[in-house]
């Protein structure tokens, strides 16, 4: 049971990737007062959670009525998070598209922090395989979304910090550490992008 439970944290923990949100949260928020940033951190959180709890409930129903295998999903939900990573890479540290977005007054909390950058592609790939219907019992689903919670809970204690974390390491450290948490996205993408096609083709 432990060994499970601790298996789940890890693979949430990296699909979430609530370190890699923070970044993303201080490159949207720049122009934000204090209150508003907690405002944010915490709209961004809830949304997250009840986008993924959301695929965690219906997404294997869903898939499964529009006969769409997992492993499909699994290589599109990569794709989209291969772009994002490419963004996250090659994009400028301030880019003109942000300060746009601001102007139209789109809700940053909800795009792009609660969906992708919490709620990614990976993790409500993950929720959907991690409560599988025919491999995990309710008790064990339950268990699942109790750890996505935590996870979550995590990653808005970060968000809530990311004024304290942004000056310490400045800006130029968050354009790194967004670079190089881009490139692990990447790397992330790439594999399960890979797993899907190897399951999907039977290789």
């Amino acid at each position: 049971m432990m060994e499970n439970i601790i298996q789940d944290f890890i693979v949430l923990w990296v699909v979430i990737d609530p370190i890699g949100s923070v970044p993303v949260f201080i490159s949207h928020t720049t122009r934000l007062t204090p209150t508003q940033k907690k405002q944010t951190a915490l709209k961004a959180s809830i949304t997250a959670f009840f986008i993924l709890l959301f695929f965690l409930s219906l997404g294997q129903i869903i898939l499964d009525a529009m006969e769409i295998p997992l492993e499909s999903f699994q290589i599109a939900g990569g794709l989209v998070l291969l772009y994002f990573a490419f963004t996250m890479i090659f994009g400028e540290s301030k880019p003109e598209s942000e300060m746009s977005m601001q102007d139209k007054k789109v809700d940053v909390a909800i795009f792009p922090l609660a969906v992708p950058s919490l709620a990614s592609p990976g993790a409500m790939m993950a929720v959907v395989l991690l409560t599988d219907n025919s491999t995990f019992s309710l008790i064990e689903q339950l268990q699942t979304v109790g750890i996505m919670l935590v996870v979550i809970a995590i990653a808005w204690l970060l968000l809530r910090g990311a004024g304290k974390i942004q000056q310490w390491i400045g800006n130029s450290g968050a354009a790194i550490v967004s670079r190089i948490m881009g490139l692990i996205l990447a790397s992330v993408a790439l594999n399960s992008i890979l797993e899907g096609i190897k399951i999907y083709f039977k290789l």
